[in-house]
This record gives structure tokens, sequence and C-alpha cells, in this order.
């Protein structure tokens, strides 16, 4: 088995709720990039080699902060609610179709909204940083245009000849009419071959645009994002503060060293309290969370990467944050979001069953590309960790309501830990291709001196369910004079999709190791926590 961690590609596909060519994680965001994982023949000896990352600028270096004029992101949402555009008529399977590049999946995407409406979607793409090109957009568009309007004119042409050949006619005349039709034929099967590629390669470049973006969203990079709350003081010490590496060490709690050999940087090991500390915030947060009506999950680890893709993640390319699998379509996942996103996909869902709330528990799998420095020292960021994370699919006019509801849901458990933390409304710049709005929650971590990103709330309206192909079907009371059928249907729509972090356990172990640790060297177990840590009190080191 060999490991290679590829580079991400530079944009991320779709829109109506779009992500970029290149998305904008803070290394520390949910909304990551993505991760590449290779194939393991079962008879080959196994070899791990990583490929050193490229360093991947700043977004406020990029993007310095500028307060423009906001596009009517609303319009922009209820024109990326259209249906997508069709065909009337298909192009034909033809000869050699094989070696026309075609995308894996296509979003439903309306060409002809973004053509009509491209200052706002420009204006759009510019505010976020998005590597998408819309000129390019446009020009296939036009093309495709034209081009099904030869391929229709020839089809036109190929009936009227067909037509002709039904009557008497000389022995001549016939022949005339075959040769003319076997040309037409030759001519309509070029055509279709490419306008079959154009399209492919028009939906390919569509799919690379961002989602739109809240009104209320500040522009710029991430220095532009505005504090909405903050919760609680830090913490006052009377004596010199350790961080948690140190902490650990002498509460025996982890192993760097030991998994640094083993598996590499960025591993751990979980010992004696610290387990009970994993195993208990998990377990008090799944019960917190099912207490407010979420129905709990755990998920596959490994999935296709073209769920990866759907959701708004590059598997592959320049620092991407997903290993994949080699030599297989499967990849690791960075967040219980991709399975939980893939639960309902090419579904039709009615009406009477939305909202469905989710909370999940995974492991989740980065690669962490490009990060460096001491403030990712220690299981600040890591390989591999626990995560819990909720996710919901909602109708439309709800999903804003449902983004508040996830903040104060975090909001609610992180206080009932006693943590000081402030929750942002991050800037344009900042936020993840399928993200409209983002919530982050930023904690105080005394032994790192500064705070720490440890959740986040992402509304992504109909991004991710226009490529999963999630929809719902509006529940419409139909007239007592008309027979109830297949006719008397409301049209289908596209579903809102969110999701939020309620806890990542590294970056939570982070926080209570830190903010309550004792002179002693001991660590005081928040009272919340005792009963699902075996009653618990008190971490304290060995000779104590």
């Amino acid at each position: 088995m060999k490991i290679m961690i590829m580079g991400e590609r530079g944009a991320i596909r779709h829109f109506h709720s779009f992500p970029p060519s290149h998305t904008f994680p803070k290394a520390s965001t949910m909304g990551f990039q993505t991760l590449k994982l290779p194939a393991f023949p079962a008879s080959s000896t196994s070899r791990l080699m990583v490929l050193p990352p490229t360093k991947t600028p700043s977004l406020t270096s990029l993007h310095p902060c500028v307060r423009t004029h906001r596009p009517p992101s609303r319009l922009l949402v209820r024109a990326f609610s259209l249906p997508s555009v069709e065909f009337d008529h298909p192009p034909s399977t033809i000869a050699g179709e094989e070696k026309v590049v075609k995308p894996q999946w296509k979003a439903s995407i309306d060409f002809k909204w973004i053509r009509d409406n491209k200052d706002l979607v420009a204006s759009n793409i510019q505010n976020r940083k998005s590597g998408a090109n819309l000129e390019l957009v446009l020009q296939l568009y036009d093309k495709m245009l034209n081009l099904q309007k030869e391929v229709e004119q020839l089809r036109a042409e190929r009936n009227m000849v067909a037509n002709k050949m039904k009557g008497k006619l000389e022995p001549s005349e016939r022949q005339k009419l075959i040769e003319e039709g076997k040309n037409l034929k030759e001519g309509l099967v070029s055509l279709e071959e490419n306008l079959l590629k154009l399209t492919d390669q028009l939906q390919q470049e569509a799919q690379c645009i961002p989602n739109t973006t809240h009104p209320d969203v500040p522009i710029g990079g991430e220095d532009c994002s505005i504090i909405r709350k903050m919760v609680g003081s830090p913490r006052e010490f009377s004596f010199p503060v350790k961080d948690h590496l140190e902490l650990g060490k002498q509460l025996d709690i982890f192993d760097f060293d030991a998994a640094a050999e083993v598996s590499g940087s960025k591993f751990y090991y979980l010992k004696n309290a610290a387990v009970t500390l994993e195993l208990g915030l998990i377990n008090w947060t799944l019960s917190e969370v099912m207490k407010r009506g979420f129905t709990p999950l755990i998920t596959p680890e490994i999935v296709r990467s073209t769920v990866v893709e759907k959701c708004g993640f590059q598997p592959r390319g320049e620092n991407t944050q997903v290993y994949s699998i080699e030599g297989s379509d499967q990849c690791l996942i960075g967040t219980a979001e991709i399975p939980v996103g893939g639960i309902h996909m090419d579904s039709i869902l009615s009406e009477s069953s939305l909202p469905l709330k989710y909370v999940a528990y995974s492991h989740c799998f980065r690669t962490e590309a490009g990060a460096a420095g001491a403030a990712t020292r220690g299981l600040y960021r890591v390989h591999q960790f626990s995560k819990v994370e909720m996710f919901i699919f909602c109708r439309p006019e709800e999903s804003e309501s449902y983004h508040e509801e996830l903040i104060r849901i975090e909001e609610d458990l992180f206080s009932s830990l006693g943590l000081h933390f402030k929750t942002l409304d991050m800037a344009s710049a900042d936020l993840g291709a399928p993200a409209y709005r983002k919530f982050d929650v930023e904690a105080w971590m005394p032994g790192l001196g500064r705070y720490g990103e440890i959740s986040s709330a992402s509304n992504c309206t109909d991004y991710q369910s226009r490529r999963l192909g999630i929809r719902y079907r509006p529940q419409e009371q139909v007239p007592s004079t008309l027979k109830k059928g297949k006719g008397n249907l409301a049209p289908t729509q596209f579903v809102h999709t969110l999701n939020a972090t309620a806890c990542a356990v590294p970056r939570m172990m982070v926080c209570l190791l830190e903010n309550y640790q004792q002179e002693d060297g001991s660590v005081i177990i928040p009272e919340p926590l005792r009963p699902f840590m075996g009653g618990l009190d008190r971490i304290s080191p060995a000779s104590a």
C-alpha cells in the first residue's frame, strides 16, 4: 500500500449554491479542501509515501478587506432554484463516444439564469476569491446554443428526406435521396459528437462556480469577519500556564513520539484518562444533540470520490485535504458531512419527512497540506481524529432559521462546559465553495495563548442537493373536482442542507486541558462530562 497526498485542482465545482475553483478553507475549518488516498493491491508489499505539500498563501494576503456593495443574494438563490436546462433532443449515442471526456456526474445548473445575471455572478465570484471562469462558461453556453440549433436544423432536413422517400419515386430520384440522407446522417453524427463534448465541457466549468452569498456576509478576507457573540472571559491563572502538550506528557495521557514512529507526524496515541475523556465527550455530545430531535448515525469512513466532489470538496489536486485510495474511486472522509450528505442521494423526499436532522459520529482524515508552525503543534492539527457532526435537510424557506438553531446548539454545548469563546460571521473570501453563510466558533486556549477554531456551522442552501440530486415534493391540495394522479403532483424542489460541528474531539481536549489545569498539574473535569466518564472529576499526574 502506498499513500500519496495529492494536490487540489483549484476550483470547487458547481453552484446555485456554489463552490470555487479553489476552496478557501482556514486550515482549521470543517469546510476543508480534499484528501487523496491510493488503492492497495492485496498481494503487494505496503509502502507509505508522502509527497511534500505546497504551502498555500493565506486568504488575507490574497484579498484585502473591502466593503463593497453586496449583490442581491436572495435573487441569486431564487434564480439558482430554477430547473436546469434540458435539451429537447439529447445527443445520440455515437461510435467512439468512449473517447469523449465526460463529467462523472452533473449538477443541476440554470445556465440561462447565469447568462442573464452575469454581473451578479461575477461579483459573487470576485468577493469569494473563486477561480471560476465565468467568461468561459458564458462562451461555452453560447456555442452550445448555436450548435444545438444546427443539430435541430439538420434533424429537420433529415426528416424531410425520410418523408419524401415514403412516396412513389423514380429509382434515380430515390437514389439521390438515399445519398442525401446518408450525408445528412454523417453530418448529424459529427455535430452531435461535438455537442456532447461541448456540453460536458460547459458542465465541468460551470460546476466550478461557488455558491451564492448571504447579503449580510462581510466582504473581504478572514480579518473582515464579524464577531456575532462573545461568551465568558479568559480565566486568570495564579501560576505559569502550561500548554496541552506539556500537560499531556505529565499526565501520561497521549504519546506523539511513538505515533510518529508508527504512522508519521501529526498522529498520536491517546492513553489512560484521555481515552475516557474522548469517549465521554462523544457520548455526552450525542446525548445532548439527540435531546434536540436529531437521529444518531455512525457513518462509513470510506466514500466514493464522486460523493466527495458533490459535497463541494476536491479529492485530487494541489493542497488537497483528502486522502484518496489509489487505483480506486474511493476516499477517506474528512468530515461526516460527506457520508451524511450522500445518505439521500438521488432521492425525492416527501415534504412531511422534512426536516431530517442527523447527528453523526465518525473518524475524520485530513492531509493538512500546507499547515505548519507552532500554532499547529500537538492535538490542534492532526491527520486523524474523532468528530460529532450535525446535518440537516430542510425546505428552502427554513434553512436560515435552522442555521441559527445549529449555532445556538453549538453555543449551548460549549457554554455548558464553561469555555470562553466567540462566534464569528465569516467573511466572503473565507467561505468554502458550498457555504452560503458560515459561522465559526473560536475558543480561548490559554496554553497556546490565542483563540482557536473549535466548530463551524454552514448553510449550504441547495448547492449540495443540486449536485447530490436530493429533492422533495411539496404537498399541494388537489382541487376536489380533479382526480388525484401523477399529472396533478407538485413539481419537485431541491432541499437545503446545513452542517455544523458539535464536537471535534482533539480541539475540545486542548480547550479542556488548558482551561481547567490546576497548579498541582491536575486537570478538573467539567461537571456535565463526569457521568460519561465513570464519575471521574479530575485527571491527576501518576505521582499525585
